[in-house]
């Protein structure tokens, strides 16, 4: 029996037992692990991550609508690895042991280009998910976002902060998406005994990120690389909390492998405005950009900080890489797939 983050004991049926092939006394079956969105930016480096253990077996479901298979080429022939091409609001009957529901587009550039596909995974992909995950008596773990705190009034933000959000806003399929997916996680938890666990990611940031995502540090990145100014989104004082993808990669799996559901923030409580971040973008990579300030996005929240409290207590987990470590790395790789070449 978990404890849900709220503090109340939930009484829930236990979850259906896998394959008894588990208990066999002659057969040292692997751990089968699906990732849903493998293909995308946080969950290739989580495939990478779980292909290191050669107890399991990796199975990626993801319909490259923002992923692509470059991101896992080096696992495409590998034994105990399978790349389907799945979209995950048509079921999928397949037998594994946990799941990472990963499968969403995070970047408002492509979540309000198709919003009624963006609320369809999230509410159909998630519901899909659940009901894989109670047939088979997987664990399953969701990655919420901080988008469920909206723009919020809290700051830092807590687990326990219910959220100041707009049900009707431009980017309410993905933030409101996200909360009804957290709702049906605990829903079938509670009905049903399915093992959850549910992660509220913050901005995450590193190499395989699309270049022209719309997020802020692959903006700022490219703009550099490609001798554009940077364009910062008035007024430049809203911060957001970045945290390089290793450390995001870790806080999931020990999320997946602990004993509390959450929802647990992972993120790196460092905060920064818009504008530092150009400054130290500009220092790193091209001191000779502008900088220029530009309109803003409807319903842009103006502080992201994550309370991360609860992850380093429950899980013994916090971010290691700092900004100015991180960045480079996300330089060396984006200067790799747009041809940039460092000036000498």
């Amino acid at each position: 029996m978990a404890n849900s983050s709220n503090g109340e004991h939930t009484v829930t049926k236990p979850p259906p037992n896998p394959s008894p092939l588990r208990n066999s006394k002659f057969f040292q079956s692997n751990m089968r692990i699906l990732v849903t969105g493998g293909a995308g930016f946080i969950g290739s480096h989580l495939v990478d991550k779980l292909m290191e253990n050669e107890k399991n077996e990796v199975i990626v479901a993801d319909n490259y609508f923002t992923g692509s298979k470059d991101n896992l080429r080096k696992w495409i022939g590998h034994p105990r690895f399978e790349l389907i091409r799945h979209d995950v609001t048509e079921p999928l009957l397949i037998e594994v042991d946990q799941i990472y529901h990963l499968a969403c587009p995070a970047s408002p550039i492509f979540y309000k280009y198709n919003p009624v596909k963006t609320i369809k995974t999230n509410v159909i992909g998630t519901l899909n998910m659940l009901g894989l995950a109670k047939r088979v008596g997987a664990r399953i773990l969701l990655t919420s976002t901080s988008e469920v705190y909206g723009d919020p009034l809290v700051h830092p933000q807590t687990e326990s902060y219910w959220g100041n959000v707009n049900p009707i806003g431009v980017r309410s399929c993905y933030d409101e998406g996200k909360r009804v997916a957290e709702t049906l996680m605990f829903d079938y938890h509670r009905q049903h005994g399915i093992e959850i666990r549910i992660a509220r990611i913050f901005n995450t940031y590193g190499p395989r990120m699309n270049i022209d995502d719309g997020r802020v540090v692959s903006n700022f990145i490219a703009q550099a690389l490609r001798d554009e100014p940077l364009t910062v989104q008035a007024p430049g004082t809203q911060t957001r909390s970045f945290c390089y993808v290793s450390d995001m990669v870790d806080g999931l799996i020990r999320l997946m492998e602990g004993e509390n559901t959450g929802p647990i923030n992972i993120g790196n409580p460092g905060e920064f405005t818009m504008l530092e971040l150009a400054e130290t973008v500009k220092e790193l990579i091209n001191p000779n950009v502008k900088i220029i300030m530009v309109e803003n996005t409807p319903d842009d929240p103006r502080q992201r900080k994550p309370d991360i409290t609860k992850a380093t207590e429950l899980l013994g987990w916090e971010p290691k890489v700092k900004l100015r470590d991180g960045l480079p790395f996300m330089e060396e790789d984006f200067r790799q797939r747009l041809g940039v070449q460092k000036k000498k």
